[in-house]
């Protein structure tokens, strides 16, 4: 290295030079894109709303409500159902999905997305039913995958104006008037008695709240660019250094050894 310096005096002014034209250039792209990422953050309602619902025949277990807004979950829950019946929701005009892994208890909750896609593990539908085995039992079900399912999103946008246009439009394009029927058969396909029966149907709404633009902190932007550009400068600098320190090490042991050894007899 050393030698390699004497021969070329400029060499440690050329490393010196390129790394301040990184970090300058570092510097600008962390500052754009920290302060004008084109990304907004939005919030919307992510509550849920017990719906109230009505029953035509007050002796038969079937009761409907009529729902406009824009929902993420429904979950249709029953208490006192006969054993072995099948509890039955039904929408008239919106597919939603349902799987019997929603709402376990596990590490990862299961929301039936993976990789910004449907689960194979859900089937969409605009009917779906589960069994009845202990008298009390709950069937969840996702209706939107485009709206937050936390009621946080973020959008790419020019501005602030077009994106709150653009967040209302997917909030008003998911909404849709949608009448919900539940009902409960037996294995005939018959209405069982609701003598004893409860039912709550609960939706989660979610309605806009604000928009603002996403900003990162320059400051620790910079700290953590800074540290990775070290952290390069350093492999190129250490894997040289380390072969050179390997090459000088080789040659002195083969310089011993060439010490060590007689030389031959004439």
């Amino acid at each position: 290295m050393e030698k390699a310096l004497s021969r070329n005096p400029n060499m440690l002014r050329t490393m010196i030079g390129l790394g301040l034209v990184l970090i300058i250039v570092l510097s600008f792209a962390v500052h754009k894109n920290t302060m004008d990422s084109e990304y907004y953050r939005y919030e919307t309602t992510n509550d849920g709303v017990i719906l109230a619902l009505e029953q035509p025949d007050d002796n038969t277990s079937e009761w409907y409500v009529t729902t406009s807004g824009a929902y993420t979950w429904i979950n249709l829950t029953v208490f006192n159902a006969p054993v072995d019946t099948e509890l039955v929701l039904t929408s008239s005009s919106t597919i939603w999905y349902h799987s019997p892994l929603l709402g376990e208890d596990s590490e990862d909750s299961f929301n039936c997305e993976e990789y910004e896609e449907v689960s194979e593990s859900c089937e969409g539908g605009y009917r779906h039913s589960i069994t009845v085995e202990n008298g009390d039992v709950t069937m969840r079900g996702r209706i939107s995958f485009e709206l937050p399912i936390e009621g946080v999103g973020y959008v790419q946008s020019a501005n602030p104006e077009e994106a709150e246009a653009h967040i209302q439009e997917m909030i008003n394009d998911t909404a849709a008037i949608t009448t919900w029927t539940i009902s409960i058969e037996n294995e005939e396909g018959e209405l069982v008695s609701s003598s004893g029966i409860d039912v709550e149907l609960e939706v989660v709404e979610h309605e806009f709240l604000n928009v603002e633009e996403f900003q990162l902190d320059p400051f620790q932007e910079t700290l953590y660019s800074l540290a990775t550009l070290i952290g390069c400068f350093g492999l190129m600098i250490v894997v040289p250094m380390m072969a050179y320190f390997a090459g000088v090490w080789k040659a002195k042991l083969d310089e011993e050894v060439r010490l060590e050894t007689p030389p031959p007899n004439e």
